[in-house]
């Protein structure tokens, strides 16, 4: 028993031993589960604290970036709107009162909108607030009377001193106050409307809204501004009807109403502004709140118009030459004709000129100091901003003693050139040979075009002329100021300048080339007169102030008409076909540089610089005519005429003046004349010119000590050059053999200079030779008896034409007249006939 019940006992505490064991274990664990739960709950924790923090500041970070981007494109729209505000209202039409001052408008330009007070977008600076009126809308408002009629005369103070005078009418109904709610407008001559006279006012303006449907043309009348102030609605319903015609089609014919205590039809046009005390809403600005300017000082208003009504009497200003201007430059074709202003009329719109089939040419006249220099100025500012150098090419030409021309070509200080300018005479009324040289390459020119229209075919060539009468040319606009000049004297030069100018004038209209003859001399003109074949090409006349024989004789309008005026008149001056025309002032130089540099920065590809032609200056010898390199080989092939260049032509290109020297009797050169300087310059211009041709040598004798510098710095400048005492000394070569003599009607040895100007061509020998006489040529030749056939060509400085005859072929000698830096060039192997250069300039130490 005691067995059995000690080994109970110790079964039994064997197994509570493990239940104890067991729930210990079960303890440990549930604690380590529950210290691993409490670590997860704090870890969990401490993340959801984290977490909220991440946010907070991601919610902080976000909130202040949506803030600096709201704030930035707030005010970057608001800058937007400043500045689409500041040039929709510009100048009179949306400055505050404290800066505000009348501002006209450039030509051409749209009204903009009208600024009644400002708007406020948070804390930023206030905008301004706008509406439209001008060309756009009606204007309903709403509110105290007061209030009301502050905001109105601040509108009609603005649109007035936005626009030029005259430019918009005013018309005012107010029952209440007779007229005096905008009695300071009154010397504007406002149009007050009582309380009977409403009705005949509608249908007024309804009638003029009826004949403005009807006109085809752009709209050139005033705008109209009817103000209507009423207390009370309380129109009639014919009343009414019209009211409602007048706000539906109004504003497209220039009739704008604005509207207070009268509430205008529903209508796109119209914009209907609520007033309060200071504040207001639009329908323009939506719920924004407009607080309202202050109404203008009375004051202001006053002084504004009645300065305004002075202006109206005196009449608009002349237009200026930036008016002249069209809105797109070079947009212009020349096909059919020329079309451009010259200025503006008395009313302010501008005057158009034409040149094309008729009338084809222009002749313009005045006294001197009437204003036809800056008449031409503006002409060409109209030609050159609307035809580019494709559609006109210009040729100006001026015989006057002045540089009127010089500013279209490039110059020391500005290099920029009018790009429809192919050339420019300047200084030339002792050349009359240029205008006749100009007037022959326009007369090639009309060939030219001439041949090429016959070639098309004859079923094409109505086709072509009515697509483009001038073909792929551009038409030529010849202008030639003094041209009395060039049709002056009795001689070739002016009968052939007649017969060309007269061919031109005939012919030119068909090929697209027209003429502006201007002179301030009344016998210039009457020069027209008597070739009735010519002047009656001329059928488009301008006249200036008291300019003579122009018009008709029973047309006195140019005896009347102020300074800075001209008559037009394209009816060959009859009259009742008079348009008078106020010019601006084109003569300004920083207006026109400006203008040029921007034709100038547009010109196309390939526009050449055009041909000056100069009467004062002296051309230098060009580089290409000196020799360069290495001296030449003396077996190089020569050929067997060098070219001597003893001068620049008078022409339109600028070509030098050659002479061949071929192996042919004569081949020699004799410069005649005393002029030391201008002989020089002819010998080394043609050695030099010789020298960069080949090879050659050159043999000096120099007899003169006025001429011993000239010719020593010839010497050192040739290639292959000697110095002699005589003719007689000369070598025999095999290569071209040029002799340069100076002043050798001084020589002792006549009779080996004769051997050698007869037998020395044959031989490639030439004598380039300076004599200062016409007689001591003749003595060194062998005196009166003796046959000057030796000297095929001369150069005559101060020769007279008739000491030429023993030289000429014709009896009598050439018409010449010496004049300072000019001379006559005859090669009696090519010309019937000699012509007149200008001999270089080589070296400018005594030029």
């Amino acid at each position: 028993m005691v067995s059995y019940r000690n080994a109970l006992v110790a079964a039994v505490r064997q197994e509570l031993a493990e239940a104890r064991g067991a729930a210990r274990a079960v303890l440990a664990a549930a604690e380590t589960a529950r210290g691993e739960a409490q670590t997860r709950r704090r870890l969990v924790r401490d993340a959801y604290s984290t977490c909220l923090n991440q946010l907070a500041e991601a919610r902080d970070t976000t909130r202040r970036d949506i803030q600096r981007r709201y704030q930035y494109e707030t005010a970057k729209l608001a800058g937007n709107v400043r500045r689409l505000a500041a040039l929709s209202a510009t100048g009179a039409a949306g400055a505050p009162w404290r800066l505000w001052a009348p501002s006209e408008p450039e030509r051409g330009s749209s009204p903009g909108l009208l600024r009644i007070g400002t708007l406020s977008l948070d804390e930023s600076t206030p905008l301004p607030a706008l509406v439209p009126l001008l060309d756009a809308a009606h204007l309903d408002l709403d509110g105290p009377a007061g209030i009301a009629d502050g905001v109105i005369t601040g509108l009609l103070l603005r649109a007035l001193g936005s626009t030029r005078p005259g430019d918009v009418e005013l018309t005012v109904y107010d029952p209440e106050a007779l007229g005096g709610t905008l009695a300071a407008f009154a010397p504007l001559g406002v149009s007050f409307v009582g309380p009977g006279g409403l009705d005949a006012m509608l249908d007024e303006v309804v009638e003029h809204i009826c004949r403005a449907h009807e006109t085809v043309a752009p709209r050139s009348d005033p705008w109209r501004l009817v103000v209507l102030l009423a207390d009370r609605d309380d129109l009639g319903k014919e009343q009414r009807a019209q009211l409602d015609r007048i706000a539906r089609t109004g504003v497209a014919c220039g009739v704008h109403l604005i509207a207070r205590g009268l509430r205008l039809t529903d209508h796109p046009t119209v914009v209907r502004v609520h007033l309060r005390e200071q504040t207001a809403t639009c329908d323009v600005t939506g719920d924004l709140e407009i607080r309202l300017d202050e109404p203008p000082p009375a004051e202001r208003v006053t002084a504004f118009c009645r300065a305004t009504a002075e202006r109206m009497r005196a009449g608009p200003p002349p237009a200026q030459l930036a008016d002249l201007e069209p809105a797109a430059i070079w947009a212009e074709s020349s096909a059919h004709e020329l079309i451009a202003p010259i200025g503006d009329s008395t009313d302010g719109s501008l005057i158009d000129v034409p040149l094309g089939d008729d009338p084809p040419h222009a002749l313009i006249g005045g006294p001197s100091g009437s204003g036809k220099t800056n008449l031409i100025y503006s002409w060409l500012a109209g030609l050159a901003t609307r035809y580019g150098p494709a559609e006109l090419a210009l040729y100006l030409l001026d015989f006057k003693e002045g540089v009127s021309f010089a500013r279209f070509v490039p110059g020391p200080r500005d290099p920029s050139w009018l790009p429809q300018v192919r050339l420019a005479g300047i200084n030339v009324n002792g050349d009359r040979e240029f205008g006749l040289a100009m007037l022959r390459h326009l007369g090639e020119e009309l060939r030219t075009r001439a041949q090429a229209a016959k070639r098309v075919d004859a079923s094409k060539l109505a086709e072509l002329r009515a697509e483009d009468p001038t073909g792929t040319w551009p038409r030529i606009v010849a202008v030639i100021d003094e041209f009395q000049v060039l049709l002056g004297g009795r001689d070739a030069v002016a009968d052939e300048a007649v017969a060309l100018l007269e061919d031109l004038a005939r012919r030119g209209r068909s090929q697209g080339i027209h003429l502006i003859l201007a002179s301030q001399d009344v016998s210039g003109i009457e020069a027209l007169w008597g070739r009735s074949g010519l002047i009656g090409q001329f059928t488009l006349r301008i006249a200036l102030p008291k300019a003579r024989r122009i018009l008709a004789d029973n047309n006195l309008a140019a005896a009347v008409i102020p300074r800075h005026h001209a008559v037009v008149n394209t009816e060959s001056g009859t009259a009742g076909a008079n348009l008078i025309v106020r010019l601006p002032d084109a003569g300004d130089r920083h207006v026109w540089r400006t203008l040029q540099r921007r034709l100038w920065r547009m010109r196309p590809d390939g526009c050449e610089e055009p041909r000056l032609f100069d009467g004062d200056a002296v051309p230098r010898l060009p580089p290409s005519c000196r020799p360069a390199g290495p001296v030449p080989d003396a077996g190089t092939p020569v050929g067997s005429s060098p070219g001597a260049v003893l001068g620049e032509r008078i022409d339109v290109a600028a070509r030098p003046a050659r002479l061949r020297l071929g192996r042919m009797p004569g081949r020699n050169l004799a410069v005649l004349g005393t002029r030391t300087d201008e002989a020089c310059d002819v010998l080394a211009a043609a050695a030099l010119s010789l020298a960069a041709q080949g090879p050659a040598h050159f043999s000096v004798v120099c007899l003169d000590q006025d001429a011993g510098r000239a010719a020593a710095r010839l010497v050192a400048e040739l290639p292959s050059a000697e110095w002699y005492d005589s003719v007689a000394d000369l070598p025999l070569l095999d290569i071209p053999h040029y002799v340069l003599g100076y002043a050798l009607d001084a020589g002792n040895d006549p009779a080996a200079l004769r051997r050698l100007l007869t037998d020395g061509p044959e031989q490639r020998t030439h004598v380039l030779g300076w004599w200062r006489s016409v007689a001591r040529l003749r003595d060194s030749l062998g005196g009166m008896g003796a046959r000057l056939d030796p000297i095929g060509a001369w150069v005559a400085l101060d020769v007279q034409g008739a000491d030429l005859t023993p030289l000429y072929p014709q009896p009598g000698g050439p018409a010449w007249y010496p004049r300072n830096r000019r001379a006559l060039f005859f090669d009696r192997a090519v010309h019937r006939t000699p012509e007149v250069i200008i001999p270089y300039e080589v070296n400018s130490d005594h030029t």
